[in-house]
C-alpha cells in the first residue's frame, strides 16, 4: 500500500505535499533520506526552537528529489519505504510540540528529552503504537490526560521536570514497566498506582514525599524501588510483603524505624543512609536471606544485632558515621567483601586495624571468637613478620631498577614495613603476584604502569593508585575479574576506555577525580555496573558540574542519552 493511502487513513487533512516549501528550520536532506529507510531520525543537539515541518510530514509528503523527476533505484521507492519509528530531537531548545505529531502513528520511540517544554499536545494520544517516551529535563509542570491512553508504553522517563501531579487515569498505562519521576515537586503518590500490574521500575526519588500509599505493596512484579531524598518518615509496613523486590533505595529521608520484610525473600540492595535509625533488630534481619548490599551509614546507631551474622549472602555493609562503639564477633563470620566503619566511636578495634580493611577486621573478629580478647596476641595479624624489612626486599632492585617487588609470598596485605624499606627512593614499578591480596594500600609514589604479572591476584578487589602518574588505566586492571574498586584519582590520565570497563562486571567503584580527562567518553552511561563514579577536578566541559552533583546514576544516564543512535 503506498504511503499516501496509509497516511490519508489516520488523518484526511494532512494534505499532501513535497518537501523543502516550508519556512521553519531545515534538515539535510540526507538525513531525511536515510531515515525513511531506517525508520530511525536523530536530531539531537542541532539547537532546534521548533521541529522542521518536514519532520512531522516525513510519512506523508513527496521526497524532494522525487519532485526533480530524479530516478529511483528498485531499493529507494520513496512509496514503499519505512515510516518512522524513532524519533530523536533531545537537547535542543524545543517550547512545545505540534498537534502535527499526529502524522507519526508508527512511532515506537519519541526521545525529546533536554529541551525546555512547559507542555505536551493532546495528539500524543494518538501515538498508539508508541512504547517509549522520553520527557526527562523539561520544564513540564503536568501531563495531559491524554497520556493516559497511551496503552503500549513501556517506559516512562519524566525525571528533572516540574511535576506537582500525576493525572487522573494513569494506572490505565497497563504495559507500563519503568517509570522514572525522580527530580520533580511531587507531594503524594496516587493510590492507583498499584494497578501498574506490569511496572518493574519505579523511580520516585528527589521529591517531596512524606508518605507511600500502602498500596504500592499490590505492585506484585516491582522489582526496583527508589525513594531516595524524600520526606518520608516512616515506610508503610506492607513493603516488605512485596515478594518481587531486589532493589529498595530508601536513603536520605526521615525515617527512624525499619518495616520487617517477611516476604521480600528476594531483596538484594537495601539502602538505608542517612537517615535517623535508632535501633536494628533481629526481626528486620531476619527475613534477607538473599541480601547482598545493605547500607546503614549516617544515621543513629548505637548497636548492631548478632542475628547481622545470619546474612550469609551479604557482601558489602556500610555501618560507617553511626553511634556504634563496639561490633558482635560474629560478623567475622560474614564473607564481606567491604565492610565501612569509619566515623563511629568503636572502642572494642583498635583504628589501626580498622585502616587495615575489610579482611584484616573480619579476622580479628574471628580470632575474638575463639579467645575472650584478653590475649594481646590476638590483635596482631597472622601474616605480620619479625625480620628487618631489608631482608625481604631486593634492595638493589630498589635503588637501580626503582622497582618494589614483594611476590610470591602468600600474603593477604603488604606490611607498612616493606613500603619503608623503599626510604626515600623513587619507585615506579609494583610486583606483588602470587600473593593472597584483597586490596592494595594506598601510597603516594610516582608509579606511570603496573606489571602485567598483577593478572594472577586472582582475589583482589580493590587497588588504590592515587597521587601517582598514570596516564591511562593500566591495562592489567582489565584482566583482575574480581575488581570492585578502583581508585586513581590524582593521576595524569587523559582518557578511559568505556567498552574495556563495561566488561569489567565487578566493578562498583571507579575514582577518577583530579585528573586530566578532557572529555568523558558517553558509552560509558553503558557501564550500569558502577554504582560510584567520581569524575570532579577534571578539566572536561561536559558533564556540568550540576550534573556531576546529582550522583552516579544521573551521570550514567546523562552519557547513555548522548551516544550517538
Amino acid at each position: 500500500m503506498s504511503r499516501q493511502l496509509r497516511t490519508s487513513r489516520f488523518d484526511p487533512r494532512a494534505g499532501f505535499h513535497t518537501e523543502g516549501k516550508d519556512s521553519g528550520p531545515s534538515v539535510p536532506q540526507g538525513l531525511l533520506k536515510a531515515a525513511r529507510s531506517s525508520g530511525q531520525l536523530n536530531l539531537a543537539g542541532r539547537n532546534l526552537e521548533e521541529v522542521p515541518q518536514c519532520v512531522w510530514r516525513i510519512n506523508v509528503d513527496i521526497p524532494e528529489e522525487a519532485n526533480q523527476n530524479l530516478s529511483f533505484s528498485s531499493t529507494e521507492r520513496w512509496w514503499e519505504q519505512t515510516d518512522l519509528t524513532k524519533l530523536i530531537i533531545s537537547s535542543n531548545k524545543l517550547q512545545s510540540l505540534s498537534d502535527d505529531l499526529r502524522l507519526l502513528p508508527a512511532l515506537t520511540v519519541l526521545d525529546v528529552h533536554d529541551n525546555q517544554l512547559t507542555s505536551l499536545p493532546s495528539a500524543i494520544r494518538e501515538l498508539d503504537n508508541l512504547q517509549k517516551l522520553n520527557i526527562s529535563h523539561n520544564k513540564l509542570k503536568m501531563l495531559p490526560e491524554e497520556i493516559t491512553s497511551l496503552k503500549n508504553l513501556k517506559a516512562l522517563h519524566l525525571q528533572h521536570n516540574e511535576l506537582t501531579c500525576i493525572p487522573e487515569g494513569f494506572e490505565h498505562l497497563s504495559s507500563l514497566e519503568d517509570l522514572d519521576l525522580s527530580n520533580n515537586h511531587l507531594a503524594t503518590v496516587p493510590a492507583g498506582f498499584a494497578l501498574l500490574s506490569s511496572l518493574l521500575r519505579l523511580n520516585l526519588s528527589s521529591n517531596q514525599l512524606k508518605s507511600l500509599p500502602a498500596e504500592i505493596s499490590r505492585m506484585k512484579r516491582l522489582k526496583h524501588l527508589d525513594c531516595d531524598s524524600n520526606l518520608l518518615e516512616t515506610v508503610p509496613p506492607d513493603v516488605g510483603s512485596m515478594e518481587s523486590l531486589e532493589l529498595l533505595y530508601l536513603r536520605r529521608n526521615k525515617l527512624r524505624v525499619l518495616p520487617e520484610f517477611p516476604s521480600s525473600r528476594q531483596l538484594k540492595e537495601l539502602y538505608l543512609g542517612e537517615n535517623q535509625i535508632e535501633m536494628l533488630g533481629a526481626e528486620h534481619l531476619q527475613h534477607l536471606q538473599a541480601i547482598l548490599v545493605l547500607d546503614l551509614r549516617g544515621n543513629k546507631l548505637r548497636s548492631v544485632p548478632e542475628e547481622m551474622a545470619l546474612l550469609q549472602s551479604l557482601e558489602r555493609l556500610d555501618l560507617s558515621n553511626n553511634d556504634i562503639s563496639s561490633l558482635p564477633c560474629s560478623l567475622g563470620n560474614l564473607h564481606l567483601k567491604f565492610l565501612a566503619l569509619e566515623g563511629n566511636p568503636l572502642r572494642t578495634i583498635r583504628r589501626e586495624i580498622i585502616a587495615k580493611g575489610t579482611q584484616e577486621v573480619l579476622k580479628y573478629l574471628r580470632s575474638k571468637i575463639k579467645d575472650d580478647g584478653t590475649s594481646q596476641s590476638d590483635s596482631v595479624p597472622k601474616t605480620a613478620m619479625t625480620l628487618p624489612s631489608e631482608s625481604r626486599v631486593n634492595v638493589h632492585a630498589i635503588v637501580t631498577l626503582k622497582l618494589l617487588d614483594y611476590s610470591d609470598k602468600q600474603a593477604t596485605l603488604i606490611p607498612d614495613d616493606i613500603f619503608d624499606a623503599t626510604k626515600s627512593n623513587i619507585i615506579t614499578s609494583v610486583n606483588f603476584s602470587k600473593n593472597q591480596l584483597c586490596e592494595i594500600p594506598k601510597r603516594n609514589n610516582f608509579l606511570s604502569s603496573l606489571p602485567e604479572e598483577m593478572s594472577s591476584l586472582t582475589k583482589l578487589q580493590t587497588i588504590n593508585l592515587s597521587f601517582n602518574r598514570f596516564k591511562v588505566l593500566p591495562t592489567v586492571l582489565y584482566h583482575i575479574p574480581t575488581l570492585e574498586a578502583v581508585l586513581i584519582s590524582n593521576n595524569q590520565v587523559g582518557s578511559v576506555d568505556p567498552q574495556k570497563i563495561k566488561l569489567m562486571e565487578n566493578l562498583s567503584t571507579l575514582d577518577l577525580q583530579n585528573n586530566d580527562l578532557l572529555q568523558i567518553p558517553p558509552e560509558l552511561g553503558n557501564c550500569v555496573q558502577l554504582r560510584t563514579l567520581l569524575l570532579d577536578g577534571n578539566p572536561f566541559r561536559v558533564p556540568r558540574a550540576a550534573i556531576l552533583m546529582k550522583g552516579t546514576a544521573a551521570v550514567l544516564e546523562y552519557l547513555r542519552d548522548r551516544i550517538p543512535a
